[in-house]
């Protein structure tokens, strides 16, 4: 399935509930469509079968897991992605299918945020 690269999508892939809430509302303030939030690799996966989004935002650790396999599945479906984490290499902690991702940083602002996202499309 095509994503729909005229419309601002993103997935957000985040544990913490109140973080994902966030980022949901920050990105709808500035017209972007949200898919998810996902908490789990399994549920962010599954979102990806119905639809692909414009961009992605990864949270590195995601309780117990790490957010490779949906890196991964994003990269094989080529839908850019950018990480939110507090970690300066988020690769050395998430495999190596986060190098070169735009990091937003964590806590997340608002400009680094969108600015992370248009860099990863941009990509």
């Amino acid at each position: 399935m095509k994503a729909d690269r005229l419309q601002k999508t993103a997935l957000i892939v985040e544990d913490e509930f109140l973080i994902a809430l966030d980022l949901q509302t920050l990105l709808e303030a500035h017209g972007w469509r949200v898919i998810g939030p996902a908490a789990t690799n399994a549920s962010a996966l599954r979102l990806l079968e119905d639809e692909l989004p414009s961009v992605a935002l990864l949270d590195v650790n995601l309780g117990s897991e790490l957010v490779a396999p949906v890196a991964a599945a994003l990269r094989a479906r080529q839908v850019p992605f950018a990480v939110a984490s507090a970690y300066e290499k988020p690769e050395r902690f998430g495999g190596e299918v986060l190098a070169g991702a735009p990091n937003a940083g964590k806590p997340v602002s608002e400009w680094r945020l969108l600015a992370a996202l248009a860099q990863a499309m941009e990509l």
